[in-house]
C-alpha cells in the first residue's frame, strides 16, 4: 500500500471534504476522488460516507485514519532523525501555545532561542487550549506551551513555572458587592491577606469561553468552595476579562502573569487562602521524535 494513498486520506479526513483535500494536496479534485476510492475497491471496504454536507469516515475509516497516523508519523519522524543525524537542526519549529500565555512567556525565550538558532523559522500557533492539545497530541506542532492538567495520556510533558492564581476584584465599589466585599474594596486591598473564595458566592464572575482550560480550572476552585459561579460574562481572552472586571462588571481569577498591576485602569488583585496554583508545561507525543530545535527550546526554559 502506497503511503502517498495514506496521506490522501488524512487529508480528506482532516479537511472533510474532498475538494478542500486536494487543493491542500494540490491535485485535482477527481483524481483524488478516483485515487481514495480505488484504494476502497483493494481494501475490500469504504472508508468514507459519500453525500451532501461534510464528508464523514465509515467505522472502518477511522480505524484506517488511527493507523495510517502511525505510519506516517513513523516515516516523518525516521525522515527528521536521520536528516538531523547527519545534517544537524533542522530550520523550523512549530510552537503552540494560548495568545495571553505566550505573549507573556515566550517573547524572552524565543528571542534567546533566535540569538543561539538565527537560522530556525519559529512559528507561533496561537489556539485554545482544546485545540493545542490536540494539535500537540497528533504531531501538526513541534511542542506546545500547555497547563496542567493535561487529559491526553499519549503527552509527554516537561514543566516550565508554577504560579499562584490570583482573585481579580473591581478596584470600586459596585452594587453588587456584598458587606465583606466593600471593606476589601474600600480598604484598598492593601493588606493582600488571603480571602475565601466563599465570601464571592454572589458575585458575577467573569469566565473564559468553553475550550480554554483556564475555564475549567475557575469552575473547579469553585467547586472546591462549594458553589456554582453565577457566570455573567465569557470572553476568550484574559485580557478581556480583567477589563471587564476593572469595569464593576464581575470578578475572575487570573494566573499572577497576566494581571495589570500597574497599567491604568486594573483590578485588585488578592491571594486565596486555597493558594491555588497553575504549572505550565512544555508538552509533545511521548512515542515522536523529538526534534533538536524543541529540545533546544526546553533547555533555555528558565
Amino acid at each position: 500500500m502506497d503511503i502517498r494513498l495514506m496521506e490522501y486520506v488524512l487529508a480528506v479526513y482532516e479537511e472533510k471534504s474532498f475538494t478542500k483535500a486536494a487543493d491542500r494536496l494540490h491535485v485535482s479534485q477527481p483524481s483524488l476522488s478516483q485515487q481514495v476510492a480505488k484504494l476502497e475497491r483493494e481494501l475490500g471496504l469504504r472508508l468514507f460516507q459519500r453525500g451532501p454536507g461534510p464528508i464523514t469516515p465509515t467505522v472502518d475509516g477511522r480505524r484506517f485514519v488511527e493507523r495510517a497516523y502511525d505510519i506516517v508519523h513513523l516515516r516523518n519522524d525516521l525522515r527528521q532523525e536521520m536528516q538531523e543525524r547527519s545534517q544537524g537542526m533542522g530550520n523550523r519549529l512549530s510552537i503552540g501555545t494560548t495568545a495571553i500565555t505566550g505573549g507573556r512567556l515566550l517573547p524572552e525565550l524565543l528571542r534567546a532561542f533566535h540569538a543561539t538558532h538565527p537560522d530556525v523559522h519559529l512559528r507561533l500557533v496561537e489556539e485554545a487550549t482544546e485545540t493545542l492539545v490536540d494539535l500537540a497530541a497528533r504531531g501538526l506542532v513541534d511542542i506546545a506551551v500547555l497547563p496542567l492538567p493535561l487529559d491526553h495520556p499519549g503527552l509527554e510533558v516537561i514543566p516550565i513555572l508554577t504560579e499562584p492564581l490570583l482573585l481579580a476584584i473591581p478596584p470600586a465599589e459596585q452594587a453588587w458587592m456584598t458587606g465583606e466585599i466593600r471593606e476589601l474594596v474600600s480598604g484598598g486591598c492593601e493588606s493582600a491577606a488571603p480571602v475565601s473564595l466563599q465570601h464571592f458566592v454572589t458575585a458575577p464572575f467573569v469566565v473564559l469561553k468553553q475550550g480554554y482550560g483556564f475555564r475549567r480550572t475557575l469552575l473547579q476552585l469553585c467547586a472546591d468552595s462549594g458553589f456554582q459561579p453565577d457566570i455573567a460574562f465569557e470572553t476568550g481572552s484574559v485580557d478581556t476579562a480583567q477589563a471587564m472586571v476593572a469595569h464593576g462588571l464581575g470578578v475572575t481569577v487570573v494566573p499572577q502573569m497576566v494581571t495589570h498591576v500597574g497599567e491604568g485602569l486594573a483590578p485588585f488583585y488578592l491571594p486565596l487562602d486555597s493558594g491555588p496554583t497553575r504549572t505550565l508545561v512544555f508538552a509533545y507525543p511521548q512515542d515522536r521524535y523529538l526534534s533538536l530545535a524543541s529540545r533546544a527550546l526546553i533547555d533555555l526554559a528558565p
